[in-house]
């Protein structure tokens, strides 16, 4: 209910990726980024450098995973060269994603293994860190409505939770949560509970709070036992830790509130 067409998506990626590289061009490198306090601007500008960087080599290997020995770029030694960098980098990334269909295959972490995930993913990621760079400069502009809807449905869905994968399983705990976006007309509903699991591959054990997006057929029926309001902006900001919770409203069982609050605690870069 909230995803956006590819072209759209690609347009938030070129949007934000702009106004991220033109705000950290004239702000100074050192300046913190209060959301990732070990970064300065030069760390943030090379960050998502890198990310894009990385999933152009995606694009452009599918459909084969990326080869985990292939050495990744050497940073520039100075801001010019980060910013020059970043210029090929970025148009790098957008000129893959224009060549390649959405729907066809490519490796991703997740369980979406298209093109279409990078569309999506990487016009989310530019458009946070676009935010961080905002902060670090101090001149924040607007989040478009649309895309941090979509993004707060990837964040519970994806980032915070999901279908578990054949080697784990979901432990649904008592009561759903309304996540009510007020400016989209948009209501999430969402399950918390506990994700149990061991990947295989890694051997690495997977314990903890876990979201599961629901779609109609799955909801109990009724009200929700607990609603958090807010607008698309702010619920997206909030969720990544780029603002505090002073925009969002709780109501509703204190337990299914804490029970949600636990899965999305973990901080994003």
């Amino acid at each position: 209910m909230t995803r956006l067409d590819h072209p759209d998506y690609l347009d938030h990626i070129r949007r934000s990726s702009r106004r991220f590289r033109d705000v950290l061009a004239t702000c100074d490198p050192a300046a913190r980024v209060p959301a990732c306090p070990d970064w300065d601007a030069g760390d943030l500008l090379w960050h998502l450098t890198e990310v894009q960087w990385f999933w152009t080599q995606v694009i452009a290997a599918r459909p084969a995973a990326p080869d985990e020995e292939a050495p990744g770029p050497e940073r520039p030694g100075d801001h010019a060269g980060l910013l020059a960098f970043f210029d090929e980098t970025s148009a790098g990334l957008v000129a893959a994603l224009e060549a390649a269909d959405p729907a066809e295959p490519a490796w991703s972490w997740s369980d979406d293994q298209t093109v279409g995930f990078t569309y999506r993913r990487q016009a989310h990621e530019a458009l946070i860190h676009r935010l961080d760079a905002e902060q670090a400069a101090g001149d924040e502009s607007p989040l478009d409505p649309r895309l941090a809807a979509d993004g707060v449905a990837e964040l519970v869905d994806v980032m915070y939770g999901g279908e578990p994968p054949a080697w784990g399983r979901f432990e649904p705990g008592e009561g759903e949560v309304d996540v009510e976006l007020t400016d989209v007309e948009v209501v999430l509903r969402v399950r918390p509970g506990m994700f149990h699991g061991t990947d295989p591959d890694s051997g690495e054990s997977h314990d903890g709070p876990h979201l599961l997006l629901l779609d109609a057929a799955e909801q109990a029926g009724g009200a929700a036992a607990a609603t958090v309001r807010g607008t698309a902006a702010d619920v997206d900001a909030w969720l990544w830790k780029r603002r505090d919770d002073g925009a969002v409203t709780w109501s509703g069982d204190p337990g299914v509130r804490e029970r949600f609050l636990a899965a999305v605690r973990p901080p994003l870069t």
